[in-house]
């Protein structure tokens, strides 16, 4: 008798397992009509959004950056310590078909502190592209939107297999309409790559926790996948390590907590696949040990108070919600802090709801204890760089790219489980009112955000160039003072939105020069003394001077023709550097 209830139970446990692998098989990976039309209405809304008004905002430090190695070019090819015309910048930011991969990552590897991979990728995307008839800047941020976009199918795949077919649609909707998401796509930087990467990634993950819970050893192709998922990513991006440093960690979780029989033997196993990605790297560390030392890196503030940890929880808002608030009247952006603050509780609570009823069924415990446990590890890797290296990352939202998917996915699933309370609907009816207003509070920030209404792009050199053209037919000459490659990088943002609005007026009257202020100001002071102005008098003369204080800005600058140009006080401005106007007559 006894073993025959033994039998009857472990028979019940294998069907069970056999059931659950063949919903996990067939029915969670099959679409049919019904997941495809709202799966390809929310991906083809979310690319909308991403490739909307794409080419309005103005190139950015970072993103001049990008442009630069991309089109296979340099800093060599920027003049420097000389007056160059504005027309010239149009010769430097063209595209450089003979460049090579090779080249790009010397390139990278000797001017700037980022991995090779994703210039390469978009070299190649700029050639493939050419012919068609769009704005260089249009073309240079097409590649990130179309990776942000492939994200959103993943994320769909991801929860689908972990959750439900439901929590797929949720969770590829969210992704779809995130103002975070689309703010990342239309940014021509290494973001959204890494995303869709990390998102495979997870994929990956979650398919190995469905094989321990089911007792099988995972598949060798999805070993292979996450692998080499994992390899790419280190050279798309360095902060990828800390997502792949929680994966392993999450891993080794979900082996502990496994019942599959030569544990030990399969945890030796992933021990040594999670190596080879830092294998895999060994070419790119020693280039990797002096990025690390690079005083570029140095713009990252120390923040040994509390700022971190609401700056983190700002983070986590601007992912659902982004209003106007930069640049806007101080009551305006009160209201619209105050209406993102109750908008993100509100969702938060929901959100807790959701992930405790996530955590708490049996069926969904694992999946959830997988992202959950990958965002947390995320987030302790995080706090150790700000507190113990001295680098506060969070003041920048945007590496928040690391666990951002995973977040996606959680928010999604929490919503799908969630059971929102049917009051005054119709019996077989459900209530989507709280789906309905998350995801038209997201569709209003993305208009914000592709509008420029929110995340304005850093430096804001837009407003820049509109603040130095307020003399339009005045000739005009811009100093810019720079101590190292990013001071030349925010020059040329300032140069590239100066040559947008001046080229209907004339742009031969406009002058550029980037003078090196290493040693001081004084310095450059000295060398526009011996310097031959090359337009006619009278004339606009702008400073800009990272790092100088609007009190040590000289009264008055003379030039090789003994012509004196004296300060306005009333034309100061800074947009995190300051500059200053001198009217020359």
């Amino acid at each position: 008798m006894k073993f025959f209830i033994f039998s009857q139970r472990s028979n019940s446990r294998r069907d069970a397992l056999t059931s659950y692998k063949t919903q996990i098989s067939v029915k969670n990976l099959k679409l049919t009509t019904l997941d495809y039309l709202p799966l390809a209405g929310i991906i083809l809304l979310g690319a909308v959004l991403r490739f909307w008004h794409l080419d309005l905002k103005p190139l950015w430090l970072d993103e001049v950056i990008t442009a630069l190695f991309s089109l296979g070019r340099s800093y060599n090819d920027v003049p420097l310590d000389v007056f160059f015309p504005l027309s010239t910048v149009k010769e430097i930011f063209t595209f450089n078909q003979g460049a090579t991969c090779p080249q790009i990552a010397n390139t990278v590897a000797t001017q700037s502190t980022h991995p090779p991979l994703f210039f390469c990728l978009m070299h190649g995307w700029l050639n493939w592209i050419s012919p068609i008839n769009a704005s260089w800047v249009w073309k240079l941020r097409s590649l990130p939107a179309l990776f942000g976009i492939a994200a959103i199918a993943v994320i769909y795949f991801l929860n689908r297999i972990a959750f439900s077919p439901t929590a797929g649609l949720l969770g590829a909707a969210f992704i779809a309409f995130s103002p975070f998401g689309v703010y990342l796509s239309q940014e021509a930087r290494h973001y959204t790559l890494p995303i869709l990467l990390i998102s495979l990634a997870l994929l990956g993950l979650i398919l190995i926790q469905h094989n321990l819970k089911t007792q099988q050893y995972p598949k060798p192709f999805i070993w292979l996948g996450w692998v080499i998922v994992n390899s790419i990513g280190f050279y798309v991006h360095y902060f990828f390590s800390f997502s792949f440093i929680a994966q392993i960690i999450t891993l080794i979780g979900l082996l502990y907590k496994s019942r599959i029989k030569n544990k030990i033997s399969l945890f030796f196993l992933s021990f040594a696949l999670c190596l080879l990605p830092f294998a895999l790297f060994i070419p790119w560390l020693s280039v990797l040990k002096g990025h690390m030392g690079s005083s570029e890196t140095n713009w990252l503030p120390q923040s040994p108070s509390i700022a971190p940890l609401y700056q983190t929880i700002a983070g986590w808002l601007l992912m659902a919600i982004a209003l106007p608030i930069e640049s806007q009247p101080l009551e305006i952006a009160i209201l619209n802090a105050l209406l993102m603050v109750v908008f993100g509780s509100w969702l938060g609570w929901h959100f807790f709801k959701g992930i405790k009823k996530l955590w708490n069924t049996p069926t969904t415990h694992l999946a959830t204890f997988t992202l959950a446990s990958f965002i947390l590890w995320v987030h302790l890797e995080f706090l150790a760089i700000i507190y113990l290296l001295g680098k506060d990352i969070t003041v920048a939202s945007r590496y928040n790219f690391v666990y951002y998917p995973a977040a996606c996915a959680l928010l999604g699933a929490s919503l799908w489980k969630l059971k929102v309370k049917r009051q005054k609907v119709k019996k077989g009816k459900k209530d989507f009112t709280v789906y309905f207003i998350i995801f038209l509070v997201s569709l209003l920030s993305c208009v914000c955000v592709v509008s420029n209404l929110a995340f304005q792009k850093p430096y804001n050199p837009q407003q820049v160039a509109d603040n130095m053209n307020i003399q339009p037919a005045v000739p005009m000459m811009v100093v810019v003072g720079y101590n190292n490659s990013q001071d030349v990088a925010l020059g040329l943002s300032f140069a590239l939105a100066l040559e947008k609005i001046r080229a209907s007026v004339n742009t031969e009257n406009t002058y550029f020069a980037f003078m090196h202020s290493a040693g001081g100001y004084q310095s450059v002071w000295e060398k526009l003394s011996q310097t031959q102005i090359p337009l006619k008098y009278p004339l606009n003369l702008w400073v800009v001077a990272p790092e100088l204080k609007r009190t040590n800005y000289p009264q008055s600058l003379t030039f090789l023709s003994q012509s004196s140009c004296t300060i306005d006080p009333a034309q100061h401005y800074r947009v995190g550097i300051p500059y200053q106007l001198y009217r020359c007559r």
